[in-house]
């Protein structure tokens, strides 16, 4: 028999829905919805939220890493000491997001989430986002130029037979971009714009083959410029691209961020944390993908030049600052969190508190501080 109970006094925040009341949970599904004040079953388990904020649990796309470990380490336990620990920022399902590095490195992180999925411990990996490495060499931010590429169709399936790729960051006017987006396409691949040197047209170019996505907003792509709109410009101009927002307001100042909302909506924004191994970790030296990078005051940047290298940021923090920032209701910005990402990589029953959907959810404090996480109807944190 399924195990059951009631997470009561909560403050439901869903896309659409910002209300007071209790959900039933049973198994690892959510059966019921009562308002507030409706009567609750007496032989049920109480959890009191006392009105706490209950969201659908965050879906991280793009996080190369936290707790001191790396998607790409290629020590046994590294994955799961990431997956582990994003439960902590209130993450239930995270992309395992990789380097610019050698199929065979990128084949060990495949691998090595295969192997996760069949005793997964935290944070559920439902993909392998490919960050890399088909990108732009004059665009590489903080990825290594050793093992830079044009897009590789073949070499994509090959990793994905070993655990499912389900976003591939590249640049579209690289090789043959727009036929590489449609490639992916079909093999039911998100493709994304990312470390990216496209001029406007070269962008469309791809966009006419289905490219829709834009990685890191704002963050090593053509800039907007009054004669070429580059891929920030099209970014706000296409309506129906959905863009990355790393919302630490060091890689995207807050009034961009004002400007990417107003623009786009919350329907086509992502919230991503970009994190690698430092996050939830003291400030010092790190690596990323090889590459030493030094963290000071929570910024990460490429010892050698200063680039950023990823962020030390927790999606719950980012949704306190674009809350802050944008003043717009948590019904609508609770979609960013979670229900786009689902929605937009085939995840069934993720991203709303809604009767019949999976029981992933994250009780978070006023100020946004993780209380309680829950992953298919078990309590994880």
């Amino acid at each position: 028999m399924a195990e059951k109970f009631i997470i009561s006094n909560a403050r439901i925040i869903s896309p659409g829905v910002d209300k007071y009341g209790s959900v039933l949970i049973e198994g690892d599904k959510i059966a019921q919805i009562y308002s507030s004040g409706e009567t609750l079953p007496a032989d049920v388990k109480i959890i009191d939220a006392n009105n706490a904020m209950l969201m659908p649990g965050f879906i991280d796309v793009h996080c190369h890493g936290k707790a001191g470990a790396d998607f790409c380490d290629t020590e046994d336990g590294s994955l799961k000491t990431v997956a582990d620990a994003k439960i902590n920022e209130g993450v239930t399902s995270v992309f395992a997001t990789t380097l610019t590095l050698p199929e065979a490195d990128l084949a060990v992180t495949c691998t090595q989430a295969a192997e996760y999925a069949r005793n997964r411990t935290g944070a559920k990996v439902p993909g392998i986002h490919l960050e890399g490495p088909f990108i732009n060499p004059k665009c590489l931010g903080a990825q290594n130029p050793d093992f830079v590429q044009e897009p590789d169709a073949e070499m994509v399936k090959r990793l994905s037979a070993i655990y499912p790729v389900k976003r591939i960051a590249y640049a579209p006017e690289c090789g043959d971009g727009p036929g590489f987006a449609a490639k992916m396409i079909e093999m039911g691949i998100v493709p994304s714009g990312a470390h990216t040197a496209a001029k406007f047209e070269e962008f469309k170019a791809a966009y006419a083959k289905g490219l829709r996505h834009m990685t890191h907003f704002c963050n090593q792509m053509t800039a907007l410029h009054h004669r070429d709109i580059g891929m920030v410009g099209a970014g706000l101009l296409l309506k129906d691209t959905v863009v990355e927002l790393i919302c630490d307001l060091i890689h995207v100042s807050a009034p961009m961020v004002q400007l990417v909302f107003q623009t786009k909506g919350c329907d086509h924004i992502m919230l991503i944390s970009d994190a690698m191994r430092a996050a939830g970790m003291p400030d010092g030296s790190y690596t990323l993908g090889g590459l030493p990078v030094t963290v000071e005051n929570g910024a990460a940047r490429l010892t050698s030049n200063g680039a950023l290298a990823g962020s030390t940021l927790a999606i719950c923090d980012a949704l306190k600052n674009v809350a802050k920032v944008t003043g717009l209701p948590l019904s609508e910005l609770v979609k960013t969190t979670s229900y786009n990402a689902a929605r937009e990589h085939n995840l069934p029953g993720l991203g709303k508190i809604e009767e019949g959907y999976t029981a992933d959810l994250v009780l978070l404090s006023g100020d946004f501080k993780v209380q309680m996480v829950f992953i298919d109807g078990k309590r994880c944190k």
